[in-house]
């Protein structure tokens, strides 16, 4: 794999025809997995003196935000400076010259900016559903399983498995596990084609991981958040809404609000992220399990408009569908309010309706005349009387939540109209692990009250 990679890193630096196996926009694990070994396979089964070279649909800085990924890349000993990223080749400028092919795997859909290169796509590989009427005008290989790594696994294995070194196998054995929650039946994502792959891995190459070891390692990789900038912890798990221009961003961040408080520079930091952004309000909930393995969350407000924050605090506060039982905590800033939450139940995704409804109230009630001062007083006087009807008339369907990634979503475009993208087996980002994991321990200490009494 490293000296296919060190070729592809070459063949960029010579003017020929490219075909370019591209991952989706999240780029997490699997979807980086799956690009790579699928060109290496390509490049190594194809006569013809045909290029295949992967490229990770992000930029290079963002790799950092992806901790399973990196973590995995130095695991199996392949260096990140072999890796082609989407902001070290113009595919636009190969496709106006006519040396572009493209083949998507982990996806079957382009982003509008990228609508221009559906003409090149040649080949589809995913594992997302898709509807048949609108497939693609190429050779579209759809199966519904858990990993897309266990479709290019199949694809090795029954065409060329002697190609197959265990530098490549590893990479494929450890992504269809984390993909599979460790092939948990419980969890219901493994299918039986996942779970006869793994096992086909393991047999040619017998000193692979334990599963429970690799699936470990890989999953407390993916929620550590340290060595992060607080701009690249936000960033990592961020969600956004908008209404008439007004911006609102969400993270989540696994630690505790107490030390992401105390970060050096966090206000600058703050300020910095929104102003690069474009974001009006930051929110941020922070999530743990705390030492009785009891799942805590909690929340902080940022923004330096007063009516707006104030707006926004007091829909979360009167909320009662859901209720968020919040407790105001110490926040030394004024433009920030932070709380405790005490429903652990209300993830960031039941969240979003709430902030949505907060930004409806405050286009509705919050035009303060021409020349009047914006004091607390007054920002709080104005949101009151939006509160009880924001609280009291919230939409569950408004939430604009893009189930994850946690970074950029496998967007629609036209390659697939109306393509049902939510409907494929659930996408388990870090905060859906930690909802079940939350569901679990409470549930264990509802019976264990039970038990007692």
């Amino acid at each position: 794999m490293e000296d296919y990679l060190q070729g592809c890193r070459a063949a960029l630096q010579e003017s020929r025809p490219l075909h370019i196996v591209l991952g989706n926009e999240a780029c997490d694990l699997d979807s980086m997995v799956s690009a790579l070994a699928l060109a290496f396979y390509l490049a190594k089964t194809t006569e013809a003196e045909e290029v295949f070279v992967p490229v990770l649909n992000i930029n290079r800085s963002e790799l950092p935000l992806r901790g399973d990924n990196v973590f995995f890349l130095q695991k199996i000993n392949i260096p990140e400076s072999l890796l082609i990223f989407r902001d070290e080749i113009d595919l636009h400028a190969l496709h106006q010259a006519g040396q572009l092919t493209l083949i998507l795997v982990d996806h079957h859909v382009l982003p509008k900016g990228d609508a221009a290169l559906e003409e090149a796509v040649a080949e589809v590989l995913d594992h997302r559903p898709i509807e048949q009427r609108h497939c693609p005008p190429c050779h579209v290989s759809v199966e519904l399983v858990g990993s897309c790594a266990t479709l290019v696994t199949e694809r090795i294995l029954q065409g060329a498995p002697e190609i197959l070194d265990r530098q490549t196998a590893a990479l494929l054995h450890g992504t269809i596990i984390l993909d599979c929650v460790n092939m948990d039946l419980k969890v219901g994502k493994a299918t039986a084609k996942d779970s006869k792959y793994v096992e086909k891995l393991e047999a040619l190459f017998p000193d692979l991981p334990r599963r429970n070891d690799i699936f470990d390692s890989l999953q407390k990789a993916k929620f550590d958040i340290s060595g992060l900038t607080t701009e690249q912890m936000l960033r990592k798990d961020q969600k956004t809404i908008s209404r008439q221009g007004t911006k609102v961003a969400i993270s989540a961040i696994y630690m505790d609000l107490e030390a992401f408080l105390q970060r050096s520079d966090l206000i600058a930091d703050l300020h910095a992220f929104c102003q690069a952004h474009n974001c009006d309000v930051l929110v941020t909930m922070t999530i743990f399990f705390n030492t009785h393995n009891e799942p805590v969350r909690q929340l902080a407000i940022f923004c330096p408009h007063a009516a707006l924050r104030m707006m926004i605090c007091g829909v979360l506060e009167h909320s009662h569908s859901p209720s968020l039982k919040l407790t105001p905590a110490p926040s030394t800033h004024p433009h920030l309010q932070a709380y405790l939450q005490g429903n652990t139940q209300v993830s960031r995704k039941k969240l979003l309706p709430l902030l949505q409804e907060a930004l409806s109230a405050y286009f509705d009630s919050m035009k303060i005349p021409s020349g009047q001062p914006e004091t607390e007083a007054v920002c709080r006087e104005l949101a009151d009387k939006e509160l009880d009807r924001a609280g009291n008339s919230l939409v569950p369907g408004l939430s604009q939540d893009e189930e994850e990634p946690p970074l950029p979503p496998t967007p629609m475009n036209s390659l697939v109209d109306e393509c049902p993208l939510d409907q494929g087996l659930p996408k388990l980002s870090a905060e859906v692990i930690f909802e079940k994991c939350s569901q679990i321990s409470q549930s264990q200490s509802t019976a264990a009250s039970l038990s007692k009494k």
